[in-house]
């Protein structure tokens, strides 16, 4: 008996496709490139949010150093200093108490001729939102003669809320 040839046409599915014609990727690549986005978005998201809590601390920052200022101004003018410059209640003054304008509340800690203490405690209900995920404080200490500033960034040490 002659075999039969199997025509071309019904052959089709056991020739291999050219590999021009191959496209598509395979199951196990798409799993890694997920993974690899995943842990590079979850890095990311990390650090955007340090870096926007550090540009809220740098506006703590400038606003403490216009109460310095304001102290200073108060001083020149008066020989003395007070702690009532601009800090308050009032909705044109720099906040005493959490706000929704700033994320921060603002004290003058301490004054003790020539020298002043403002604190800036982060707001973490009653602010702007979003809210602080923890209490810290930003701290400057100036003596208003020599014009020596420190600074300090540290937990909330203060009773703060």
């Amino acid at each position: 008996m002659k075999k039969k040839a199997i025509p071309f046409s019904m052959n089709k599915a056991f020739t291999p496709a050219p590999k021009s014609l191959v496209r598509g990727f395979t199951l196990l690549e798409l799993v890694v490139v997920i993974v690899i986005v995943g842990v590079l978005a979850t890095l990311g998201l990390t650090q955007y949010g340090a870096m926007v809590e550090r540009m809220r601390e740098a506006e703590a920052r400038a606003i403490l150093g216009d109460v310095r200022k304001l102290a200073a101004a108060y001083r020149l003018a008066n020989g003395t200093i007070t702690d009532d410059v601009n800090i308050g209640n009032n909705p044109d003054q720099i906040p005493r108490v959490c706000t929704g304008t700033h994320y921060f509340a603002y004290y003058i800690n301490d004054i003790s001729d020539p020298s002043v203490n403002v604190i800036a405690i982060r707001c973490t209900s009653g602010g702007k939102s979003p809210q602080g995920v923890r209490d810290y404080t930003v701290e400057l200490t100036s003596n208003l003669v020599t014009e020596a500033d420190v600074w300090a960034s540290r937990p909330c040490i203060y009773v703060c809320h």
